[in-house]
């Protein structure tokens, strides 16, 4: 592995980061690319930014090591941020429409992205067993503390699902993992391979209005998180042997004072 110049990178980021605060695209675009020439496993996401510029190809998800340094170095305030800041309450909602629609006790849960384990905290009572992965060492560290998983794994979510040979899951969660992904076949695809028949699926989903989606099925928006539309997320659901079982309109998380409009959806496993 070659080392990188951390000076050198560093100088490039804020410039880039300062050009694209001023206005000034074209300048952006350039430091970028020399942030990603620094730097090719691109820890800073200079290829999600670029995206959200509408410069460069959009990512099939973000980089492994831009999403690990980023939950890593903010492990300690995670949560603080996420509730107390964002106004994160997706585990909670996940935890009403679960017994609004009264599905459940569960047996095996899979937390995909578990962080400091807000959901698996908020569904422990519910569930026998939990497996919890996330890619941040910092995060599942804490999530250990807490002593609310019998099984953590350090791991990026779909190298876990494609590798992992342990009983199937009959619920798998995966709150605010989405925005980390573009492409979602990988994540769709594993998460079937993991489930009993019949099996739940729970994830939440952040989206963009119609004539900025502008037909495509994924994208960067401008908090550097991807947006998926509607339609492309019931069309892979189907394809990859989910039934709908319903997709609420939800507020994600607070950003800048304003609303992230987004989905919560429950998809039970149909088999394959």
């Amino acid at each position: 592995m070659t080392k990188i110049d951390e000076e050198a990178l560093a100088e490039a980021y804020n410039r880039a980061l300062a050009h694209e605060k001023a206005g000034e695209i074209d300048a952006a675009v350039a430091a970028y690319h020399e942030v990603l020439e620094i730097d090719p496993e691109d820890h800073g996401g200079a290829a999600v930014r670029l995206a959200s510029l509408g410069r460069g190809e959009t990512p099939p998800r973000a980089p492994d090591a831009y999403v690990e340094t980023l939950f890593d170095q903010h492990a300690d305030s995670f949560e603080d941020i996420l509730v107390e800041q964002l106004g994160y309450a997706v585990p909670v909602l996940v935890r009403q429409r679960l017994q609004e629609l009264k599905l459940g006790p569960f047996q095996r849960m899979l937390d995909l992205g578990c962080g400091t384990g807000l959901t698996g905290g908020t569904l422990r009572d519910l569930v026998d067993d939990i497996t919890g992965i996330d890619i941040s060492e910092n995060m599942v560290e804490i999530a250990h503390e807490k002593d609310l998983y019998e099984t953590l794994y350090v791991a990026e979510v779909e190298d876990f699902l494609e590798d992992n040979d342990d009983e199937p899951f009959d619920l798998v969660t995966a709150t605010d993992v989405l925005p980390y992904l573009g492409a979602l076949e990988p994540l769709f695809f594993g998460t079937a391979e993991n489930m009993v028949k019949g099996g739940l699926f729970i994830f939440s989903s952040e989206t963009l209005p119609d004539d900025v989606m502008n037909g495509r099925p994924y994208m960067v928006g401008p908090h550097q998180r991807f947006a998926h539309a509607e339609t492309y997320v019931r069309e892979r659901l189907s394809d990859t042997g989910f039934d709908l079982v319903e997709m609420t309109d939800i507020n994600v998380r607070m950003q800048d004072g304003k609303p992230t409009p987004g989905h919560l959806v429950i998809a039970r496993f149909r088999g394959a």
